[in-house]
């Protein structure tokens, strides 16, 4: 199912319920069918049920109309004392989404207002127990209710306490890694340069020493590239593909990167404007990488496979432009790990990413890079 499916469901399925149950608690009595309900009873209920459609963008309102429906059914043809089904949804849903002080509030008010309309027709009057149920219903509601909320807010906090975690753990790993990177490349090149000297100044008086110097030179190179290269297999994982091993990709084959998307299905219209330059090394990568992972979530969370690629080369910079149309419901400024990686990507390289949802029910990505100057 669908996310509007679900959302159509969420709004309608309650209330087609209430009205079925209402229905059926009136015209039957123990399993017979003991009445038909007549036209003021049927106005009652609708109202109630009814009013649930509007439940979660005004659930206070909804919880009054729900509430005052209830009270006003014991007073319609026949004197039938019910629990009002409306009035438990309005009450639950009250609770879920308003503070508890409003919620308890509303719901002992409820409470009183529905068990006050069941005294005149009990036949211990006041102080029947009966008096009791609908109070009983009305406050399991709103119990019910703010458990449940509860219960999110704390899942939603050991969400956000997760994640903190994890970004903690990175950075710290992105920490480790660059001062082992530091500590092998300071130390090796150190004595690179230095054995370095030394055969520049013996090569001309001691060609044998000097030929020492340059074998040290050799191993110590040798032992920084060992080095380098376990470290940085720290990053990498035991099932990456042969291929990642390739030289990483570089801006100058974006064209042939959005031939692979549409032959994949995908309508990716790429359009240039301004004098094309070459970009430095890091906003070389970072624009190659931004364009894949841009078209990669419009493949996955836009409408439809289609997006329109703009490299605008204007001044000293180059303006990349994703634009796809996108869900209603999409995250504006983009906190997912691929957009987190795109920007931190941009802003390595000197530059800037912006995404969000536009007015017109599309989603952009806009990357601008520094490049070459002349």
């Amino acid at each position: 199912m669908t996310d509007r499916g679900r959302w159509a469901w969420r709004i309608w399925a309650p209330p087609l319920l209430v009205i079925m149950i209402m229905m059926a608690t009136v015209a039957y009595r123990n399993g017979v069918l003991a009445r038909t309900p007549s036209g003021l009873q049927l106005i009652v209920i609708l109202i109630g049920a009814l009013a649930l459609l509007f439940r979660l963008r005004q659930p206070l309102a909804v919880t009054i109309v729900a509430v005052l429906a209830g009270v006003a059914l014991p007073f319609t043809n026949g004197h039938l004392v019910l629990v009002d089904v409306a009035a438990v949804v309005a009450l639950y849903t009250l609770a879920t989404l308003r503070d508890r002080r409003t919620v308890w509030t509303t719901g002992a008010l409820a409470a009183v207002a529905l068990s006050a309309t069941w005294i005149p027709w009990q036949a211990g009057g006041l102080l029947d127990l009966a008096n009791l149920v609908p109070a009983n219903y009305a406050l399991i509601a709103v119990a019910a209710g703010v458990a449940t909320r509860d219960r999110r807010a704390l899942l939603s906090q050991l969400r956000r306490q997760g994640e903190q975690e994890a970004r903690r753990q990175v950075r710290e790993e992105r920490i480790r890694i660059a001062r082992d990177l530091h500590d092998v490349v300071a130390h090796h090149i150190t004595l690179v340069n230095a054995q370095a000297g030394v055969a520049h100044h013996l090569m001309g008086s001691y060609p044998d020493r000097a030929r020492e110097a340059l074998a040290g030179i050799r191993d110590t190179s040798r032992t920084a590239l060992d080095e380098l290269r376990a470290t940085v297999g720290l990053l990498r994982q035991d099932d990456d593909p042969p291929d990642s091993l390739a030289p990483a990709p570089t801006f100058a084959g974006v064209e042939q990167l959005i031939d692979g998307f549409r032959t994949a299905g995908h309508d990716v219209r790429l359009t240039r404007t301004g004098m094309s330059r070459p970009l430095p090394g890091s906003a070389d990568l970072a624009a190659y990488r931004i364009v894949q992972e841009a078209l990669t979530n419009a493949g996955k969370h836009g409408v439809t496979r289609e997006a329109d690629v703009v490299l605008d080369y204007t001044g000293a910079v180059l303006r990349i432009s994703v634009v796809n149309p996108a869900r209603p419901g999409h995250r504006g400024a983009g906190t997912g790990h691929g957009l987190i990686g795109m920007r931190e990507r941009a802003e390595a390289a000197g530059g800037t990413l912006t995404c969000g949802l536009s007015g017109d029910g599309t989603y952009a990505v806009v990357a601008v890079l520094p490049v070459e100057a002349g």
